[in-house]
């Protein structure tokens, strides 16, 4: 945080708490624009998104800009202000895209050892989604191997950890989790980053990295590597595998979360891995942005920043993951207050600006942009609020920073007429794992975090269609929302 960002931040935690204004009843005005709010509204704008003409949004590829400039286009009929002159309602950023056209796993699993000495293998033809799925930046390839299991694929000798030590890898696959050996060391979250996982794998000359999951996931998020093939495969085909050692994917998985030690070594089981991909790394990705100026001459320069990602994983293999719930569902919700607010002759006296990023499935991409590149005299942001995945239940979950307390009780206040958010926590640190929130949060600038209370069942799968979605849950949650932001706006908090 740079010295004017803190001396903004300080000053407005020490003004908030006595600039509230005492909260009677909610005035007519507004009850009557929150009831406006009709939960049909991100219901259609999800489907939109979600529908196969969006080619499931993966940031850089051609759905997502002609999405990008879709939503663009309702941000100007609705009245919003362009994010800047030159470039209208699109904020462009560099963001390279892999698209996986085939791809074929055969596990040769050790079967019996002949008369001959000579080891005879179980041919398995693996499916895809079903038991596999490359990971979703991988380069082109056939290659045939040995498997090497490597714990949590870490080497960090700095940190006394390495999973590699005393293991040839070069010319084999490796095998591992994902995760850490201790969790909740801050420490180790550098070498949780996919991307620092997978350059680990190849400067040690492994042909790729598989990971192993309860069930897979699509998952853009890394760089693409010239001859490295990861994939990620089941519980259940990794415990096909551990066989060889009379053990279970996840006892093997329980002995390292035990032990928090390597335990590495290598596999008689061996892989074919067959994947054709094409790879764009001059692609451009795109933030949409646009704002609704405060009224209050001086507070106008202050601004509530109102986001969610838009992006999701894009086609590959044949297989649409359209991204309904993640994000199309936050997206939805974000847009829905855009609409409420530039339509709505209510005023408030802080800015506020509605964001959609891209890139948030690639690690951050987007948001991380967006806060290092703030429109110009724009630059105040008082608060962030964050939607993702806001589709699926009966309820809804926040998660916020600590300070300033007008956030937490300007949500409180909204929840008491709309009775949607069942738990509010505090986050005291985000990582490789979270939302848009997190380059906010790095910044020090103060933010909220809403999502629904799912279950979220096709997480990152080809079932994560329209047809999950709950129009309720995203109508209440963009009450409550746009209650909290109002309230936040006009210092209405008590």
């Amino acid at each position: 945080m740079n010295k004017k960002t803190g001396i903004i931040l300080s000053c407005l935690i020490l003004i908030w708490p006595v600039a509230y204004l005492l909260a009677g009843e909610t005035p007519a005005s507004l009850k009557k624009a929150v009831a406006s709010i009709d939960p049909i509204l991100p219901y259609q704008l999800a489907r939109a998104m979600a529908s196969p003409e969006f080619a499931g949004r993966l940031t850089g590829d051609e759905g997502y800009t002609k999405a990008a400039r879709w939503a663009a286009e309702k941000f100007k009929d609705w009245g919003l202000k362009p994010l800047a002159a030159k470039t209208g309602y699109l904020q462009p950023y560099p963001s390279p895209y892999t698209l996986i056209d085939e791809a074929a796993i055969t596990l040769y699993l050790p079967d019996k050892t002949g008369t001959d000495g000579q080891l005879s293998y179980q041919k398995i033809e693996l499916e895809p989604e079903k038991d596999f799925l490359p990971l979703l930046f991988s380069d082109s390839g056939d290659k045939t191997g040995e498997l090497v299991f490597a714990g949590w694929g870490i080497s960090a000798p700095e940190l006394n950890y390495d999973d590699y030590a005393g293991l040839e890898v070069k010319g084999k696959y490796v095998l591992c989790f994902r995760g850490t050996p201790e969790p909740g060391r801050a420490e180790f979250q550098y070498y949780d980053e996919h991307r620092t996982r997978m350059k680990t794998a190849r400067d040690k000359g492994a042909l790729g990295l598989i990971y192993i999951y309860p069930d897979v996931q699509a998952n853009p998020n890394g760089d693409w590597l010239s001859g490295f093939m990861p994939a990620m495969i089941s519980e259940k085909v990794a415990g096909q595998i551990f066989k060889e050692i009379n053990s279970t994917a996840a006892d093997v998985k329980k002995a390292l979360q035990t032990y928090q030690r390597p335990i590495s070594f290598p596999l008689k089981s061996r892989l074919a891995y067959s994947v054709k991909s094409r790879h764009f790394p001059e692609a451009t990705g795109y933030n949409i942005a646009g704002w609704v100026e405060g009224s209050n001459p001086k507070l106008k320069k202050e601004l509530i920043i109102v986001g969610g990602h838009f992006d999701h994983c894009g086609r590959h293999l044949g297989l649409l993951f359209p991204g309904a719930d993640d994000n199309a569902s936050g997206s939805a919700v974000v847009m829905t207050l855009a609409r409420a607010f530039s339509t709505n002759k209510l005023k408030t006296e802080r800015s506020i600006m509605f964001v959609l990023f891209g890139g948030e499935e690639m690690g951050l991409q987007g948001s991380t942009y967006f806060v290092e590149h703030l429109p110009a005299g724009l630059t105040q942001v008082m608060a962030m609020f964050n939607f993702d995945m806001e589709g699926e239940g009966d309820g809804a979950w926040c998660g916020l920073s600590a300070e300033p307390p007008a956030i937490r009780e300007s949500i409180e206040k909204a929840n008491k007429e709309i009775g949607i958010i069942r738990g509010i926590s505090v986050v005291k640190r985000a990582g490789v794992r979270g939302s848009d929130f997190t380059p906010f949060f790095l910044k020090s600038i103060p933010f909220a975090s809403l999502g629904s209370n799912g279950p979220h069942l096709a997480y990152h799968g080809t079932g994560d269609t329209i047809y999950r979605l709950n129009p309720e849950i995203m109508g209440a949650i963009a009450r409550v929302s746009f209650l909290s932001i109002y309230y936040l706006a006009n210092n209405q908090v008590i």
